[in-house]
C-alpha cells in the first residue's frame, strides 16, 4: 500500500510540511505520523527559506566554526552557513567562514569524523542540525561526538522538533510538536499504543524515507 502524503496546514506559510497518517517504525521508536522531508531538504528555494527562519533562531552572540549536518540536512547547512556569514557571525576560524561538515556513522551508530575532518570539529565551536528531533537520540549522540573530538557544542537546530531541549540546549526549530503537529505521538515499540491495538505496521522510516510493507 502506498503512502499517502498531503500538506497539513501549520503556522508557516512560507514552509510546506508534509506528513502522512499511519503506524510507523523508527530505528528508535513508534511514530503515528511521517515527516517527508526530501523537498525541505532538497529544493534550494525550501532550504534557503528554512535555513534563513533557522537563522533567525539564533543568536548573534553565538560563534560558529562548524555546522554538523545530520540527516542529509546538507543543502540547509550550506545555506545557514551564507546567511550567518552575511550577517557577520563570529567565527574562530582564520578565513572567516564556516564549514559544512557530515558526520560519518559507524556499525554502532557512533559518530566518527575521519582525520582529514576532524580539524573542522577539534577545538571549533560546532552548530548541530538535524532534519528532526523527536526522541533526542540522534542530536543526542551528535552532542556527545562533538565532546568527545574535543568540539564545543553551540547549538542544535531542527526543520521539525518534538523536544524543547536537548542535553541542555534549546531546540531551534521551524516546525513544532506543539504549535504544528499536536498529536504526533513517539513511543518506544513495547508502549506503542498502536502496537497493543494489534495495528500493523505501515513502513518503516528514516533519514533517506519510507518503505512500505505493501500489505
Amino acid at each position: 500500500m502506498a503512502i499517502r502524503l498531503y500538506e497539513t496546514r501549520t503556522n508557516n506559510s512560507n514552509v510546506p510540511l508534509r506528513v502522512a497518517v499511519g503506524h510507523f517504525a523508527t530505528s528508535h521508536s513508534h511514530i503515528n505520523y511521517y515527516i517527508d522531508l526530501t523537498m525541505t531538504k532538497h529544493r534550494l528555494s525550501e532550504a534557503k527559506e528554512v535555513a534563513t527562519q533557522l537563522c533567525d533562531h539564533i543568536s548573534p552572540a553565538t560563534v560558529i566554526d562548524t555546522i554538523l549536518c545530520l540527516d542529509g540536512t546538507e543543502v540547509i547547512g550550506a545555506a545557514m552557513a551564507s546567511v550567518l556569514t552575511r550577517r557577520g557571525f563570529a567565527t574562530v576560524n582564520a578565513h572567516n567562514t564556516i564549514y559544512v561538515v557530515t558526520p560519518e556513522h559507524t556499525t554502532g551508530s557512533q559518530l566518527l569524523f575521519r582525520e582529514n575532518y576532524a580539524p573542522m570539529i577539534v577545538g571549533k565551536n560546532v552548530l548541530v542540525l538535524a532534519a528532526s528531533v523527536t526522541t533526542g537520540y540522534t542530536a543526542k549522540a551528535a552532542i556527545d561526538a562533538i565532546r568527545y573530538y574535543s568540539g564545543k557544542p553551540a547549538g542544535i537546530c531542527a526543520i521539525f522538533t518534538c523536544e524543547d531541549e536537548c542535553e541542555g540546549f534549546p531546540v531551534n526549530a521551524v516546525f513544532t510538536k506543539k504549535n504544528d503537529l499536536p498529536d504526533y505521538i513517539s513511543t518506544a515499540s513495547h508502549e506503542c499504543p498502536m502496537c497493543k491495538n494489534q495495528r500493523r505496521l505501515d513502513a518503516m522510516v528514516n533519514a533517506f524515507g519510507v518503505s512500505s510493507f505493501g500489505i
